[in-house]
């Protein structure tokens, strides 16, 4: 199964007079989506009785939770005190995850600043693999951790190093952000060639399964030449990318159920559910 749903709660959420988060997965389900994104971006900070609260609602109506671990998580530092960081905001974001019964944990591998992009990818790779271990010995095995692509060329992320990251750990996944990876190639989604493109070689590198069940995130996202700039509505018609080719891909590829997060600025269900219905379309 193909599950769609948004990231965080959409302005209409609250416009129809909705103030807590365990309202929903009731909200959701009764648009016709069944996944959830709940975000530690700017830092891990629920209540395990609240996380519990969310978690109840979201098995009553079918709604699959996943988390977004704290934007600054920056695997490519190769400072020690910065490794205890990461490392804590990986725990963090795992047990948070496991209050609301979310297995996938989706974050940011890193940035190049002024760094050689070889040896801060290098660097990622090696802290990332010692996160997992640590993590592993501390008893989470029921996790997945969802390496996202990332929209400003100098961030570590794109197509080729989400691949090889992948291959680090069984619990490492894709996380593929398509509104970013068309915004670091400045515009190079347009077709369903291009995402056919995509698909295949994440398969060849990430492997069948974890391609089957990648994370995707989707949004119309502007660009400049250094990559993402801002997230837009699907009102957009200009910088896309659009969802109607990738959905005659998936309809296509029988096989695939990833999880589908809107990141739509305000409108992410109701874009959310436009994709689902563009997926319905293409079946």
């Amino acid at each position: 199964m193909i599950r769609f749903g948004p990231a965080g709660n959409s302005e209409a959420f609250y416009s129809e007079g909705h103030k807590h988060t365990y309202e929903a997965p009731q909200w959701v389900h009764s648009l016709g989506l069944n996944a959830f994104e709940y975000s530690f971006g700017r830092g891990v900070k629920l209540k395990e009785e609240t996380g519990a609260k969310i978690r109840e609602q979201a098995e009553k109506y079918g709604v699959a939770m996943s988390v977004h671990a704290p934007y600054y998580i920056n695997l490519a530092n190769d400072a020690p005190e910065k490794f205890e960081k990461n490392l804590s905001y990986f725990r963090e974001s795992t047990i948070a995850a496991g209050y609301l019964g979310a297995q996938r944990v989706v974050f940011h591998p890193g940035s190049c600043a002024k760094m050689d992009r070889k040896l801060a990818f290098s660097n990622v790779q090696k802290n990332l693999k010692l996160i997992v271990d640590a993590l592993w010995k501390e008893g989470f095995h029921d996790f997945i951790y969802c390496a996202e692509t990332m929209g400003k060329i100098n961030q570590i992320g794109d197509l080729e190093e989400i691949g090889l990251l992948t291959q680090i750990s069984d619990c490492v996944y894709p996380a593929i952000d398509f509104g970013h990876l068309n915004a670091r190639t400045l515009g190079g989604l347009r077709s369903k060639k291009d995402y056919i493109a995509v698909l295949d070689s994440l398969k060849k590198s990430a492997g069948e399964e974890k391609t089957r069940k990648m994370h995707v995130h989707f949004s119309h996202i502007q660009y400049t030449d250094k990559g993402e700039k801002l997230h837009l509505t699907f009102e957009d018609k200009e910088w896309g990318p659009f969802f109607e080719p990738l959905a005659e891909v998936l309809a296509e590829r029988t096989e695939m159920e990833p999880v589908i997060i809107c990141e739509s600025s305000g409108t992410q269900a109701y874009d959310a559910l436009k994709m689902k219905q563009l997926y319905e379309e293409a079946k």
